[in-house]
């Protein structure tokens, strides 16, 4: 099934993707280029994959039938969520940020195309991915509520915020300089940080899959809370991974966070208190997921693939 879910979730996004983004060609090639070098550098498409997955569980238990399973229009929505997605990323990769060189196996986009159009290819995405929702999702009820939503999600409060506070909480190995700036070393400000660096646009991907598909509150708060917890067992499992595996395999640098005093699930915790704590988040997961039988058995199969994965 897994293998069904991915390759199924990744064909309609990169469809999607290669529809909506403008082609290198297009003037000014420049920043169309950087675009696209991020977007299409072979990424999981885990958040496409995930608001599809949430979308074709409440359209099926609302007994609507189509041909693939998924509410109209849900592949554009899921284009949306990587072009916000890839634009964090080439953001988080810049000399001012994390300072990689690799993304992907490729070079960064401010490593290939130069760091000004890196920051204009990651603005472009970012605004491209609210044009899409404005135009593709309907009604456009729906859509002004995705943007809402997405954008809470994207911002200062959530993935944003996280992001700060997870450059405040770095300091050496003692945790002295993540005291000295407010954010000490605890599990609690550690999870606080991924709640919405890593797990706010994981939950936004279930929520507004789940919002095109017509779901109640009930089941959008019972997708919350599988995706809380998934976002956690996802950021623990990459924090493992920098310690871990290897370049090969992550296409990235790794033994970086170490390196840099990041506040870590390992670094806090230990590698096997770590790897047991995202076990248990994603038993926490789908134990959320009870109400909805069987039909969330896609769900489930994504999160042991989240802490089973090896990049």
């Amino acid at each position: 099934m897994l293998k069904e879910i991915l390759q199924r979730g990744q064909r309609l996004a990169d469809a999607a993707l290669e529809r909506l983004l403008p082609p290198g060609t297009q003037y000014p090639p420049s920043i169309h280029q950087a675009m696209r070098h991020s977007v299409f550098a072979g990424g999981k498409r885990l958040r496409p994959i995930l608001c599809m997955e949430a979308g074709r569980m409440i359209h099926a238990g609302a007994g609507q039938a189509t041909a693939d399973g998924l509410p109209p229009g849900i592949a554009d929505l899921g284009a949306a969520l990587e072009m916000l997605h890839t634009y964090s990323l080439i953001h988080d990769d810049l000399p001012a940020l994390d300072n990689d060189d690799l993304r992907r196996g490729r070079p960064t986009c401010h490593v290939a195309f130069g760091e000004a159009t890196a920051i204009l290819a990651g603005d472009a995405l970012l605004t491209l991915a609210f044009e899409v929702l404005a135009g593709e999702v309907q009604p456009p009820a729906v859509a002004a509520g995705c943007c809402a939503a997405l954008a809470k999600a994207a911002g200062a409060c959530n993935m944003v915020g996280g992001q700060v506070d997870d450059m405040s909480a770095e300091g050496g190995e003692s945790g002295a300089q993540q005291a000295a700036n407010g954010f000490p070393p605890s599990l609690a400000n550690l999870e606080s940080i991924h709640r919405r660096k890593t797990g706010a646009m994981i939950q936004i991907s279930l929520r507004l899959g789940a919002m095109v598909a017509g779901a109640t509150a009930q089941q959008r708060a019972a997708l919350d809370a599988y995706g809380q917890r998934l976002g956690l067992a996802f950021q623990i499992t990459d924090d493992l991974l920098d310690v871990r595996s290897n370049q090969a395999a992550m296409g990235k640098r790794v033994g970086k966070d170490a390196k840099r005093g990041k506040l870590t699930f390992p670094g806090l915790l230990g590698l096997d208190p770590s790897a047991q704590r995202a076990q248990e988040s994603i038993v926490e997961a789908c134990q959320a997921l009870a109400a909805f039988g069987s039909q969330a058995d896609g769900l489930r199969t994504l999160a042991r693939y989240i802490v089973d994965r090896d990049h």
